[in-house]
């Protein structure tokens, strides 16, 4: 791969910077700390620039908190600042990755996300009639720095981003020289990359087509089980020998026309529908929001604000019959609102409703602040929605 180099200087101009304060401001404009750093904008950034290029600008430092949304997660959430510091690394370095990845591969990248990735898992189980379905072990926990450091110096000559990409590595860990935090702009981006290597040992050396990776979930399809198992076996022997991973130890092969959990969803050849724990969840949350608009912890404002996110995840695969259910149950219990009330405004909104996001941060539209580069302006065509 050619290497590429001359990019510190970069990422410490001051329009990358500005782009990258508004980019980690973006939802989050009322809260203090946001506030502080954007009254002295110009000296903060000035000092950022010249700790770039020092390498010397301050992280490490996480706000570390639990989440259990689908499942467990240990969140460390990096400081605002550094924040900044991420967005200007990967403005710069985003689009570098970008040209290495395959084009089935969908974490962490514009223009993909989750549901492109439901789509061509879709195309694909219509295609072959077996699947074998992998993923890694504890993954950010268990990546290695020293052959993620390697892979990056295969990628980048610039002997400044080497260091920054060293720092942060250095910042972190699970155990002696492994770990990535969940939850930093970074890590999500170099977890990405670093598992590129393992896309390209399956189209390139193992020669299969039929393959749909999303982070460390990732699935490939064939003619037969024995053919799956095969390529099961050498993908675990190039995960532990090149990349110091272990797949868990619950590889699934199966009929694709039994259909394949993938994604919170059950894909099946053409269509698919959400599996049992999305359906359960959807479920669960719509209620505990019922709950808080009836105890008067919510406005109706803030129940459907905080609903429609909820409707436009089903509303993206075949869900009519199972929205239509849970919300005419909603519209049965005691809310304080008009029987159905609540589903009936849901459903109609349903045009209104975002489609879903990839895992980076996604905030709403800012507030337009003094010095700071407005938003080019972007066109998202909607994902059609299957019902």
């Amino acid at each position: 791969m050619k290497r590429a180099g001359h990019l510190l200087g970069a990422v410490a101009e001051q329009e990358n910077l500005r782009l990258a304060f508004w980019k980690a401001a973006r939802g989050k404009g009322d809260r203090p700390v946001v506030r502080a750093f954007r009254q002295n904008l110009a000296e903060e950034l000035r000092r950022m620039s010249e700790g770039i290029l020092r390498v010397d600008y301050p992280v490490g430092r996480y706000h570390r908190f639990v989440i259990y949304d689908p499942k467990e997660r240990v969140i460390h959430a990096a400081r605002f600042s550094e924040r900044v510091l991420h967005h200007a690394l990967m403005n710069v370095c985003e689009p570098l990755f970008e040209r290495w990845l395959i084009d089935d591969t969908y974490a962490c990248r514009r223009g993909k996300g989750q549901w492109a990735a439901v789509r061509r898992a879709e195309v694909f189980a219509g295609q072959q009639p077996f699947f074998l379905k992998l993923d890694i072990r504890k993954y950010f926990d268990s990546i290695a720095h020293g052959p993620l450091a390697a892979a990056l110096a295969r990628k980048f000559k610039d002997a400044g981003m080497l260091a920054w990409f060293g720092r942060i590595l250095g910042a972190y860990a699970t155990a002696p020289g492994k770990g990535l935090p969940i939850g930093s702009l970074t890590s999500q981006h170099l977890a990405n990359f670093y598992l590129g290597q393992l896309d390209r040992f399956v189209k390139e050396r193992l020669r299969c087509p039929w393959y749909v990776r999303y982070m460390d979930d990732f699935v490939l399809w064939g003619s037969s089980a024995a053919e799956l198992r095969e390529l099961q076996r050498a993908i675990e022997a190039f995960l532990a020998a090149e990349l110091d991973l272990r797949a868990k130890d619950s590889p699934y092969i199966n009929r694709t026309s039994h259909g394949m959990d993938f994604l919170g969803c059950r894909v099946r050849p053409g269509y698919s529908m959400l599996n049992a724990r999305s359906r359960k969840r959807f479920r669960h949350k719509l209620r505990c929001y019922g709950a808080a608009l009836a105890a008067g912890r919510w406005s109706e404002e803030d129940f459907q604000r905080h609903a429609q996110p909820l409707c436009a995840f089903a509303l993206q695969v075949r869900s009519w019959r199972f929205r239509r259910s849970v919300l005419e149950d909603f519209g049965r219990r005691p809310y304080g609102l008009e029987p159905g009330e609540p589903g009936r405004q849901l459903e109609q909104q349903r045009e209104q409703l975002p489609v879903g996001q990839p895992e980076q941060e996604q905030p709403g539209q800012p507030e337009q602040q003094p010095g700071v580069p407005r938003r080019p302006s972007s066109g998202q065509g909607r994902m059609a929605s299957k019902n």
